[in-house]
């Protein structure tokens, strides 16, 4: 549906997005992920044909965007961060106004606003100006233009920026109502955003792609947390000699209690499972264990490592997908 090879945008010396790639399936709802500043709009508006690449190029639904930019267009509904619409219009002028932008005819404009107001739940709110409704509800307006041509791909810009909790909810339930009938991208630098709608994660550090990712695969790692009252030196002479364990790191320690964590070698056994004979060993080396347990690793923990890492998660791309 959507494929990116290589896409790169420069401002003179300043390199936005780094020969970024990656595929989206039809029905897929992915999360762009990353920091202010990570270049996840720009990625967003190369996709839209809003911005044109430095180099790379964007296909979707096998149509280069660089020389079919309308029919790409077509297929795509768009919401731009901060919600431009126009607040002295009504909401209904407001979409007539869209509709006609998007080149629909009087008798195809009708049922598409009436569609769009519909799945937006805005019918109450129809006739008010724009400018006097709250930001939830302005936000619920650019969705509605978004999807009045019922688009095969929905590219969303940081669609709860600005919202109060109950808004947030409000707008994450309809994203994954139109998540039935589109493809949706979903750009945020919120990690429970991508938890609460998303079925995959692609994560931009610096420009660059850090991970590409369902949240599934996420929590298949393969690491044990041990923490013990043995130093390092002693830890690593004794964990090497345990068969199953394909690495240790030092993790964290406060002198009397050491943390490591046991990297396992790639097996059928569930990881909970493996700890036992792990623990075991242990206990007949001496070792006073006072906790050992699976590592969780979700996004959360996946983010953290990758953002204070020098470059990407475990020095390259990760394409767990």
């Amino acid at each position: 549906m959507i494929k990116t090879h290589d896409l790169t945008k420069k401002y003179g010396d300043l390199t936005a997005v780094d020969n970024v790639s990656f595929e989206i399936g039809s029905g897929e709802i992915v999360g762009l992920l990353g920091h202010n500043g990570a270049g996840k709009t720009t990625i967003m508006k190369m996709l839209t044909g809003y911005l044109e690449p430095s180099s790379g190029s964007v296909t979707i639904d096998d149509l280069d965007i660089a020389e079919q930019r309308i029919d790409v267009q077509a297929k795509i509904g768009y919401l731009a961060e901060n919600c431009p619409v126009y607040p002295d219009m009504s909401v209904i002028g407001y979409l007539e106004y869209a509709a006609e932008l998007r080149g629909l005819s009087e008798s195809q404009s009708s049922p598409a606003i009436r569609y769009a107001i519909e799945k937006t739940k805005l019918a109450d709110k129809a006739m008010q100006t724009i400018n006097t409704l709250s930001r939830g509800y302005r936000q619920r307006v650019g969705v509605a233009q978004a999807i009045l041509n019922k688009p095969e791909i929905l590219i969303l810009d940081e669609p709860t920026n600005g919202l109060d909790p109950t808004q947030i909810q409000q707008m994450r339930e309809m994203i994954i109502e139109l998540g039935r009938e589109s493809t949706i991208i979903l750009s945020t630098h919120i990690m429970q955003e991508v938890h609460a709608v998303c079925d995959r994660v692609l994560i931009i550090k610096d420009g660059r792609s850090a991970l590409d990712s369902t949240l599934a695969d996420l929590q298949k790692g393969r690491r044990l947390l041990l923490t013990s009252d043995q130093n390092p030196d002693s830890a690593n002479r004794k964990i090497s000699r345990i068969d199953g364990i394909r690495s240790i790191s030092p993790l964290t320690n406060d002198g009397a209690r050491y943390q490591y964590g046991l990297e396992m070698e790639d097996s059928d056994t569930p990881l909970d499972e493996a700890a036992a004979p792990v623990a075991k060993a242990l206990i007949d080396m001496d070792f006073r264990i006072y906790a050992l347990y699976p590592e969780k690793r979700d996004l959360d923990t996946v983010f953290r490592e990758i953002n204070s890492s020098d470059g990407d998660l475990n020095g390259g791309q990760v394409n767990a997908a």
